[in-house]
């Protein structure tokens, strides 16, 4: 996207991706990975969604294959297989900054650092207590369910991967237990719209300055842009994804790991309240907007159809993973982000990059497609499009 900007505004420039191929991180998804954004999210600058079905849900290879055929539509000026190890200031009066790489330098005026936030798989530190006999993997090496071996799976983490995964093991056949954290939930449709349709209005009318999305200066806790994604699902047409009827079909639920002897493992207290957290997420954070929005434009649509659904679900203490038939631990605990090779003084406390928008107090280095970048569309791609075209607006000449 920021190649298209920078093409039409007539300034050279190079980009730079580590892989062989074309595709980012959508080729480390698992096989059976599919948008949880509907297919028109997918419309970037300079190359508008027209295939088939633009409500469906794009399988991971569509995916890569759209971001490559943007890469050649637009002619972005890629060099593949090169890895930048350090990113440096520079002061000779035409750069800014030297960037090393496995290829060799480049000097630059100006660097647009477009890795996102999810870097490194992060697996939480009590997974070395836990017994050598249990396989343990991350989601980001696990590919289908016949990488695990047989026997019953725990899955730690209850953001967008977490649940999907327990879904399409189950489908798969496996028992799995499911490690239950502060994660919420969204419906897939409100109102009749998809929830991304709603998340595009709002981010837009946040764009335009107007209320919608909250921005992240407007967060009462800098943490919150730590939080998991609220969870949905694209698979089957797209559908909610409710834990409480995760329970009723058979997923057994438990709360936050929390530690680990050997075979033993430990959980927090307050799995209900993590559930009760999840249903009203949404309710909490974004309904008032869209019914603001409802207002504001005058809409006519249906009435919200939701209807509360609970299980009876107990708290468990501990789990003896041997006599439980646990074989296999999936790490759903996300990604942390690394960015160790910016040889500047640009990280904040948490570790984000210190910008506003995307443009960072360094003259001439801006960001994109960071976590809460802007708002919580900033992680996807409807509101990287809009970061996108506000840093190209930035721009001197």
């Amino acid at each position: 996207m920021m190649s298209w900007f920078l093409r039409e505004a007539g300034r050279e420039h190079i980009v730079l991706e580590r892989r062989d191929t074309l595709g980012g991180g959508w080729q480390d998804r698992w096989d059976g990975f599919r948008l949880v954004g509907p297919n028109w999210t997918t419309a970037l600058p300079g190359f508008d969604y027209d295939d088939a079905d633009p409500d469906g849900f794009m399988p991971r290879d569509a995916v890569v294959d759209r971001m490559r055929r943007y890469a050649q539509a637009i002619d972005a000026p890629v060099r593949l297989g090169v890895s930048v190890r350090r990113l440096g200031a520079l002061h000779d009066g035409a750069s800014r900054f030297r960037l090393e790489t496995d290829a060799g330098t480049i000097d630059a005026r100006d660097v647009v650092v477009a890795t996102g936030s999810f870097h490194g798989p992060r697996i939480p530190t009590v997974s070395e207590a836990i017994a050598p006999r249990v396989t343990q993997m991350h989601s980001h090496a696990y590919r289908r369910p016949a990488d695990l071996p047989p026997g019953r799976v725990l899955i730690v983490g209850s953001g967008q991967t977490g649940v999907q995964l327990t879904e399409e093991l189950r489908e798969a056949g496996r028992e799995v237990i499911l490690a239950v954290g502060h994660c919420g939930r969204v419906p897939r449709r409100y109102r009749d719209r998809d929830i991304f349709w709603w998340l595009r209005q709002l981010a837009a009318e946040s764009a335009a300055g107007r209320p919608g999305l909250p921005s992240v200066d407007k967060l009462p806790d800098q943490r919150a842009r730590l939080a998991c994604n609220p969870h949905m699902s694209g698979h089957g047409g797209g559908h909610d994804t409710n834990l409480w009827k995760f329970a009723a079909d058979g997923v057994r639920l438990v709360g936050r790991l929390e530690a680990a002897d050997g075979e033993r493992v430990r959980f927090a207290p307050g799995l209900e309240a993590n559930l009760r957290f999840a249903d009203g997420f949404f309710d909490e954070r974004f309904r008032a907007g869209c019914e603001t929005l409802i207002e504001r434009r005058g809409l006519d649509l249906p009435p919200d159809d939701r209807e509360p659904f609970e299980h009876p679900v107990p708290e468990v203490d501990e789990l003896d993973l041997a006599a439980d038939g646990v074989s296999s631990i999936l790490w759903t605990s996300g990604y942390a982000m690394e960015y160790g090779w910016i040889d500047l003084p640009i990280l904040d406390e948490m570790g984000f990059p210190r910008t506003t928008r995307g443009v960072s107090e360094v003259p001439g280095l801006t960001f994109i497609g960071s976590l809460w970048q802007f708002n919580l569309a900033s992680g996807n791609l409807i509101g990287v499009a809009m970061d996108a075209r506000h840093l190209a607006e930035q721009w001197d000449a």
